[in-house]
């Protein structure tokens, strides 16, 4: 197989709700390599990083916060049904979680590190990374899934997919695409592009 790369590579990991890039990613740390999940990052940042909270609080007034926490629901109602308002809030909260997993991966002696998020994509964030993996699966399978894991309706299931972007427009982007149809396995999929990340030299 060779030796692993001499340089730290960063790997981006993502795909639309019910693709099971959770999944992926929990595979991916049982096999002992750092995983940077970015979405809980964004949440403890929100709580902590001082210019976030002064930033939401200017946008949105003091109820943003309450007893210092995020105001998740107020921040919720607000930003489901403004699609503008969302990409602000994007815009404040994922520079800061970038510097965050860079201050992170510092810290990682693993010659590869992966980063999971949702917004890979659709924030360019993809730009930032050595390789990204895109993990897609088929929509009735992605419904069922939502279904299942979050005991709602089909119809709410299928909102939730609809309020991402098509899939399709990022499959031109990823490095690498892991197909999560249950029907192939993807531990064989993601022990391939592994291999790939090793490098020719001994």
């Amino acid at each position: 197989m060779g030796g692993f790369l001499t340089i730290q590579m960063k790997v981006g990991i993502s795909g639309g709700i019910g693709s099971g890039k959770s999944y992926l990613s929990e595979i991916i740390a049982s096999k002992g390599f750092p995983v940077y999940y970015s979405d809980l990052a964004a949440r403890r940042l929100m709580n902590e990083d001082p210019l976030i909270k002064e930033q939401l609080v200017s946008l949105f007034g003091e109820e943003v916060y309450v007893n210092d926490q995020l105001n998740r629901p107020f921040l919720a109602s607000i930003i489901f049904n403004d699609s503008e308002k969302r990409e602000q809030v994007n815009h404040i909260v994922h520079p800061r979680v970038h510097q965050d997993f860079l201050k992170w991966v510092s810290h990682q002696h693993s010659k590869i590190v992966f980063y999971e998020s949702a917004l890979l994509f659709e924030n360019k964030a993809y730009e930032l990374f050595d390789a990204t993996i895109l993990v897609t699966a088929p929509l009735e399978l992605k419904i069922e899934r939502i279904v299942k894991r979050d005991s709602c309706t089909r119809e709410q299931a299928v909102a939730r997919i609809n309020s991402q972007r098509n899939e399709e427009e990022y499959k031109e982007l990823a490095t690498y695409i892991i197909e999560n149809d249950e029907r192939s396995d993807i531990r064989i999929a993601l022990e391939n592009i592994l291999k790939s990340f090793y490098s020719t030299s001994s």
